[in-house]
Protein backbone atom coordinates (compact mmCIF):
# COMPACT_ATOMS: atom_id res chain seq x y z
CA UNK A 1 0.00 0.00 0.00
CA UNK A 2 1.18 3.69 -0.45
CA UNK A 3 2.42 5.45 2.33
CA UNK A 4 0.02 8.32 3.45
CA UNK A 5 0.93 11.89 2.23
CA UNK A 6 2.49 13.51 5.42
CA UNK A 7 4.29 16.63 6.11
CA UNK A 8 2.58 20.40 6.37
CA UNK A 9 5.17 22.87 6.08
CA UNK A 10 5.45 26.44 7.15
CA UNK A 11 2.97 28.54 9.31
CA UNK A 12 1.41 31.24 6.44
CA UNK A 13 1.76 34.78 6.80
CA UNK A 14 -2.14 35.53 6.14
CA UNK A 15 -4.34 34.70 9.19
CA UNK A 16 -6.89 33.47 8.13
CA UNK A 17 -10.63 34.41 9.07
CA UNK A 18 -13.04 32.44 11.25
CA UNK A 19 -14.96 30.78 8.63
CA UNK A 20 -12.11 30.53 6.01
CA UNK A 21 -13.04 27.87 3.50
CA UNK A 22 -10.77 25.42 1.13
CA UNK A 23 -12.98 25.20 -1.98
CA UNK A 24 -11.23 21.97 -3.68
CA UNK A 25 -9.28 19.23 -2.06
CA UNK A 26 -9.63 15.25 -2.62
CA UNK A 27 -9.03 12.13 -0.10
CA UNK A 28 -7.44 9.21 -1.21
CA UNK A 29 -8.04 6.00 0.04
CA UNK A 30 -7.20 3.57 1.49
CA UNK A 31 -7.97 1.41 -1.36
CA UNK A 32 -8.83 -1.54 0.86
CA UNK A 33 -11.94 0.36 1.73
CA UNK A 34 -12.26 2.95 -0.78
CA UNK A 35 -10.92 0.98 -4.05
CA UNK A 36 -8.95 2.95 -7.10
CA UNK A 37 -11.05 2.33 -10.31
CA UNK A 38 -7.01 1.48 -12.19
CA UNK A 39 -9.40 1.16 -15.73
CA UNK A 40 -9.36 5.35 -14.76
CA UNK A 41 -5.90 6.37 -13.67
CA UNK A 42 -2.52 5.23 -15.14
CA UNK A 43 -1.50 3.84 -11.55
CA UNK A 44 -2.56 3.88 -8.03
CA UNK A 45 -2.14 7.44 -6.50
CA UNK A 46 -0.80 8.23 -3.19
CA UNK A 47 -3.29 7.51 -0.15
CA UNK A 48 -3.91 11.19 1.26
CA UNK A 49 -5.98 10.41 4.69
CA UNK A 50 -8.95 12.76 6.08
CA UNK A 51 -6.39 13.23 9.23
CA UNK A 52 -3.67 14.90 7.28
CA UNK A 53 -5.83 16.54 5.36
CA UNK A 54 -7.76 18.56 8.38
CA UNK A 55 -4.18 18.59 10.54
CA UNK A 56 -2.94 20.74 7.61
CA UNK A 57 -6.02 22.70 7.39
CA UNK A 58 -5.63 23.09 11.20
CA UNK A 59 -2.11 24.68 10.04
CA UNK A 60 -3.73 27.29 7.57
CA UNK A 61 -6.67 28.07 10.40
CA UNK A 62 -9.31 27.13 7.74
CA UNK A 63 -12.34 25.97 9.28
CA UNK A 64 -14.17 24.77 6.34
CA UNK A 65 -13.61 22.52 3.28
CA UNK A 66 -14.93 21.47 0.21
CA UNK A 67 -14.23 17.77 -0.75
CA UNK A 68 -14.22 17.49 -4.77
CA UNK A 69 -14.44 13.94 -5.67
CA UNK A 70 -11.04 12.18 -7.57
CA UNK A 71 -11.70 10.12 -10.62
CA UNK A 72 -9.63 7.53 -8.61
CA UNK A 73 -12.23 6.80 -7.23
CA UNK A 74 -14.37 6.28 -10.27
CA UNK A 75 -18.14 6.98 -10.03
CA UNK A 76 -17.95 5.39 -6.51
CA UNK A 77 -18.42 8.67 -4.57
CA UNK A 78 -18.05 6.90 -1.08
CA UNK A 79 -14.47 8.46 -0.50
CA UNK A 80 -15.75 11.99 -0.55
CA UNK A 81 -19.09 11.67 1.37
CA UNK A 82 -17.81 9.85 4.22
CA UNK A 83 -15.27 12.40 4.82
CA UNK A 84 -18.01 14.91 4.14
CA UNK A 85 -19.87 12.75 6.85
CA UNK A 86 -16.74 13.06 9.34
CA UNK A 87 -15.99 16.39 9.05
CA UNK A 88 -19.77 17.33 9.55
CA UNK A 89 -22.17 19.73 7.03
CA UNK A 90 -22.00 22.44 9.04
CA UNK A 91 -18.06 22.45 7.95
CA UNK A 92 -18.21 20.80 5.18
CA UNK A 93 -19.75 20.10 1.18
CA UNK A 94 -18.52 17.97 -1.81
CA UNK A 95 -18.43 18.30 -5.88
CA UNK A 96 -19.28 14.79 -7.32
CA UNK A 97 -17.95 12.72 -9.93
CA UNK A 98 -21.32 10.92 -11.73
CA UNK A 99 -22.04 9.44 -14.98
CA UNK A 100 -24.24 10.88 -17.76
CA UNK A 101 -27.20 9.28 -17.39
CA UNK A 102 -27.20 9.55 -13.52
CA UNK A 103 -30.63 9.80 -12.27
CA UNK A 104 -32.54 12.13 -9.53
CA UNK A 105 -32.80 9.56 -6.83
CA UNK A 106 -29.25 9.51 -7.08
CA UNK A 107 -28.73 13.28 -7.36
CA UNK A 108 -30.74 13.70 -4.20
CA UNK A 109 -29.20 10.84 -1.83
CA UNK A 110 -25.91 12.88 -3.01
CA UNK A 111 -27.28 16.09 -2.24
CA UNK A 112 -28.31 15.37 1.39
CA UNK A 113 -25.45 13.78 2.27
CA UNK A 114 -23.58 17.62 0.97
CA UNK A 115 -22.54 17.42 -2.67
CA UNK A 116 -23.13 20.92 -4.47
CA UNK A 117 -21.62 20.19 -7.54
CA UNK A 118 -20.74 18.09 -10.49
CA UNK A 119 -17.59 17.73 -11.64
CA UNK A 120 -16.36 17.56 -14.97
CA UNK A 121 -12.40 17.19 -15.39
CA UNK A 122 -11.93 16.70 -19.00
CA UNK A 123 -7.89 17.19 -19.28
CA UNK A 124 -8.75 13.21 -19.78
CA UNK A 125 -11.27 13.43 -21.93
CA UNK A 126 -13.83 12.45 -18.98
CA UNK A 127 -16.88 14.16 -20.31
CA UNK A 128 -17.47 16.13 -24.12
CA UNK A 129 -18.16 19.91 -24.15
CA UNK A 130 -21.74 18.68 -26.19
CA UNK A 131 -22.31 17.21 -22.58
CA UNK A 132 -22.38 19.87 -20.60
CA UNK A 133 -25.80 21.30 -21.46
CA UNK A 134 -27.33 17.73 -21.09
CA UNK A 135 -25.67 17.56 -17.09
CA UNK A 136 -26.73 21.07 -16.60
CA UNK A 137 -30.44 20.21 -17.07
CA UNK A 138 -29.91 16.84 -15.18
CA UNK A 139 -28.44 19.03 -11.94
CA UNK A 140 -30.42 22.47 -12.16
CA UNK A 141 -33.31 21.03 -10.10
CA UNK A 142 -30.92 20.50 -7.19
CA UNK A 143 -29.48 23.96 -7.34
CA UNK A 144 -25.42 22.35 -8.13
CA UNK A 145 -23.03 23.70 -10.00
CA UNK A 146 -21.22 22.53 -12.78
CA UNK A 147 -16.90 22.46 -12.24
CA UNK A 148 -14.78 22.49 -15.11
CA UNK A 149 -11.03 21.68 -15.06
CA UNK A 150 -9.96 21.91 -19.00
CA UNK A 151 -6.08 23.26 -20.09
CA UNK A 152 -6.02 27.38 -20.01
CA UNK A 153 -3.12 27.03 -23.15
CA UNK A 154 -6.76 26.27 -25.30
CA UNK A 155 -9.11 28.03 -23.15
CA UNK A 156 -9.99 30.41 -26.38
CA UNK A 157 -11.87 26.98 -27.76
CA UNK A 158 -13.62 26.02 -24.52
CA UNK A 159 -14.56 29.12 -22.56
CA UNK A 160 -17.11 30.42 -24.98
CA UNK A 161 -19.23 27.36 -24.70
CA UNK A 162 -20.05 28.04 -21.10
CA UNK A 163 -21.66 31.30 -22.01
CA UNK A 164 -25.76 29.95 -22.11
CA UNK A 165 -25.51 27.27 -19.49
CA UNK A 166 -28.27 27.37 -17.31
CA UNK A 167 -26.59 26.45 -14.34
CA UNK A 168 -23.26 27.77 -13.02
CA UNK A 169 -20.15 27.10 -13.51
CA UNK A 170 -16.65 27.16 -11.34
CA UNK A 171 -13.34 26.58 -13.23
CA UNK A 172 -11.17 25.07 -11.57
CA UNK A 173 -6.61 26.29 -10.93
CA UNK A 174 -6.98 30.29 -12.37
CA UNK A 175 -8.34 28.05 -15.58
CA UNK A 176 -4.77 26.64 -15.80
CA UNK A 177 -3.67 29.38 -17.51
CA UNK A 178 0.02 28.96 -19.16
CA UNK A 179 3.29 30.42 -17.15
CA UNK A 180 4.34 33.61 -18.44
CA UNK A 181 1.23 35.08 -20.29
CA UNK A 182 0.05 39.00 -19.44
CA UNK A 183 -3.22 38.99 -17.65
CA UNK A 184 -4.15 42.38 -19.23
CA UNK A 185 -3.44 41.41 -23.07
CA UNK A 186 -3.81 37.74 -23.10
CA UNK A 187 -6.55 36.66 -25.03
CA UNK A 188 -7.48 33.79 -23.14
CA UNK A 189 -7.47 35.81 -20.08
CA UNK A 190 -9.35 38.33 -21.60
CA UNK A 191 -12.43 35.51 -22.34
CA UNK A 192 -11.90 34.34 -18.76
CA UNK A 193 -12.79 37.83 -17.71
CA UNK A 194 -15.46 37.92 -20.37
CA UNK A 195 -17.03 35.19 -18.67
CA UNK A 196 -16.78 36.12 -15.16
CA UNK A 197 -18.40 39.54 -16.06
CA UNK A 198 -21.28 37.23 -16.68
CA UNK A 199 -21.85 36.84 -13.10
CA UNK A 200 -22.99 33.04 -14.04
CA UNK A 201 -19.27 31.86 -13.66
CA UNK A 202 -17.14 31.40 -10.68
CA UNK A 203 -13.18 30.96 -10.54
CA UNK A 204 -10.98 28.91 -7.98
CA UNK A 205 -7.71 30.27 -6.63
CA UNK A 206 -6.15 27.66 -6.63
CA UNK A 207 -2.96 25.27 -8.11
CA UNK A 208 -0.85 28.69 -8.52
CA UNK A 209 1.84 26.14 -9.87
CA UNK A 210 0.60 25.23 -12.67
CA UNK A 211 0.88 29.20 -14.30
CA UNK A 212 3.95 30.05 -12.49
CA UNK A 213 7.20 30.04 -14.20
CA UNK A 214 9.13 31.40 -10.71
CA UNK A 215 7.64 28.53 -8.56
CA UNK A 216 7.49 28.97 -5.43
CA UNK A 217 6.13 31.39 -3.91
CA UNK A 218 4.45 31.96 -7.10
CA UNK A 219 4.70 36.08 -7.14
CA UNK A 220 4.26 35.65 -10.58
CA UNK A 221 0.58 34.68 -10.11
CA UNK A 222 -0.65 37.91 -8.35
CA UNK A 223 -1.06 40.29 -11.63
CA UNK A 224 -3.94 37.47 -12.38
CA UNK A 225 -5.36 37.49 -9.29
CA UNK A 226 -5.26 41.12 -9.19
CA UNK A 227 -6.96 41.81 -13.12
CA UNK A 228 -9.55 38.92 -11.53
CA UNK A 229 -9.83 41.23 -8.41
CA UNK A 230 -10.99 43.70 -11.00
CA UNK A 231 -13.16 42.01 -12.53
CA UNK A 232 -15.49 40.15 -9.95
CA UNK A 233 -14.49 39.98 -6.60
CA UNK A 234 -17.60 38.32 -5.55
CA UNK A 235 -17.20 35.62 -8.05
CA UNK A 236 -13.37 34.16 -6.43
CA UNK A 237 -12.92 31.48 -4.36
CA UNK A 238 -9.46 30.18 -2.88
CA UNK A 239 -8.92 26.19 -2.69
CA UNK A 240 -5.97 25.06 -1.34
CA UNK A 241 -5.60 21.47 -3.78
CA UNK A 242 -4.67 18.82 -1.41
CA UNK A 243 -3.22 16.99 -1.90
CA UNK A 244 -1.69 18.54 -4.75
CA UNK A 245 -2.04 14.98 -6.83
CA UNK A 246 0.03 15.72 -9.58
CA UNK A 247 3.36 15.76 -7.70
CA UNK A 248 5.41 13.58 -6.57
CA UNK A 249 5.31 12.59 -1.96
CA UNK A 250 8.94 14.46 -1.63
CA UNK A 251 7.74 17.31 -4.04
CA UNK A 252 4.76 18.60 -2.48
CA UNK A 253 4.19 22.07 -2.49
CA UNK A 254 4.35 24.18 0.43
CA UNK A 255 0.43 25.07 1.48
CA UNK A 256 1.54 28.00 3.03
CA UNK A 257 2.16 29.41 0.11
CA UNK A 258 -0.66 28.63 -1.81
CA UNK A 259 -2.85 30.65 1.09
CA UNK A 260 -0.24 33.45 0.97
CA UNK A 261 -0.56 33.96 -2.55
CA UNK A 262 -3.60 36.26 -1.81
CA UNK A 263 -1.54 38.54 0.41
CA UNK A 264 -0.03 40.16 -2.83
CA UNK A 265 -2.57 39.08 -4.98
CA UNK A 266 -5.92 40.51 -3.20
CA UNK A 267 -3.97 43.22 -1.12
CA UNK A 268 -7.70 44.22 0.09
CA UNK A 269 -8.11 42.60 3.61
CA UNK A 270 -11.97 42.84 2.70
CA UNK A 271 -11.57 41.51 -0.72
CA UNK A 272 -9.77 37.97 1.22
CA UNK A 273 -13.01 38.41 3.82
CA UNK A 274 -15.49 37.69 0.91
CA UNK A 275 -13.00 35.56 -1.29
CA UNK A 276 -12.16 33.47 1.77
CA UNK A 277 -15.65 33.33 3.94
CA UNK A 278 -18.66 35.12 1.77
CA UNK A 279 -18.17 33.78 -1.77
CA UNK A 280 -17.56 29.60 -0.64
CA UNK A 281 -20.77 30.26 1.73
CA UNK A 282 -23.57 31.59 -0.93
CA UNK A 283 -21.72 29.23 -3.97
CA UNK A 284 -21.57 25.94 -1.67
CA UNK A 285 -24.53 26.90 0.57
CA UNK A 286 -22.75 26.34 3.90
CA UNK A 287 -25.12 27.95 7.35
CA UNK A 288 -24.67 31.64 8.13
Amino acid sequence: MNQPVAGIGAKPRLQAPPKACDCHSHIFGPPNKYPYDLRLVDKPPLDASLEDYRATLAHLGIERSVIVHTIAHGFDNARSIDAIGEIGLDKARGVAICPLDVSPDALRALHDAGMRGFRVSMLGGQAALDNLHAIARRIAPFGWHLQIQRDGATALDWLPRLHALPVPVVIDHIARMPPGIDPDRDPRFQALLRLLETGNAWLKLSGPYYGSAAGHPYADIAPRLRALVRCRPDRLVWALNWPHPSFAADKKPDAAACLDMLLDGVPDSATRHAILVDNPARLYDFPS
